[in-house]
């Protein structure tokens, strides 16, 4: 064996020779090539715009307000400030969504007129208390404790039973007891 490895002693070394020279050149080409990225994009967010409200009344500082999407009628009235200290806060329903462009109004103690909620800068405002046979969605949802939900049974109740015949009657609605109608008692009539 020696014998033949003396023989081919160069044939070998340049066979060895070419095999380090590939196995180098792989591995210089597998260091090379970048790894494989592969970039997700962000996913997307839809958030909502944000809404203006105005807050006027009995608050102290009256305005329009940039409100996160989803806020309610407590947000706005605490954006401006807070309520005044004769505010009747019983008579806004704090729990109201609010939609871009409304307005909240906040009543002082006694104060007979209600502006309307959503209702624009020119709102009218009812000389006395709200007409529960005749009133729209939105008087009724200027009541104190009556939401949107409720507004709409009220008015649901008129449509299938016909105009209510005593204030108290208003208690027939599913959702309104004792206790909604002793604060709305005052602000409400069947006339």
């Amino acid at each position: 064996m020696n014998q033949w490895l003396e023989q081919h002693r160069g044939a070998v070394l340049v066979t060895l020779g070419a095999l380090l020279v590939a196995a180098i050149g792989l591995l210089a080409i597998r260091w090379r090539q970048p790894a494989e990225i592969t970039l997700q994009p962000p996913p997307p967010t839809s958030t909502p715009a944000p809404i203006r409200v105005y807050v006027s009344g009995a608050i102290n500082l009256p305005d329009v307000y940039s409100l996160p999407a989803g806020s309610i009628a407590r947000d706005a009235i605490t954006a401006a400030g807070g309520p005044l200290p004769d505010a009747d806060l019983n008579r806004v329903n704090l729990a109201q969504s609010l939609s871009d462009g409304q307005q909240i109004y906040v009543p002082r103690v006694g104060e007979a007129a209600v502006i309307e909620p959503g209702a624009g800068a020119a709102a009218s405002v009812p000389a006395g208390p709200i007409n529960i046979n005749t009133a729209t969605q939105a008087q009724l949802e200027s009541l104190p404790h009556i939401g949107p939900a409720i507004a709409a049974r009220i008015i649901q109740y008129r449509d299938e039973h016909g105009p209510f015949a005593r204030i108290e009657d208003i208690q027939n609605v599913p959702g309104i007891g004792p206790a909604t109608f002793a604060d709305i008692q005052a602000l409400i009539t069947i006339q």
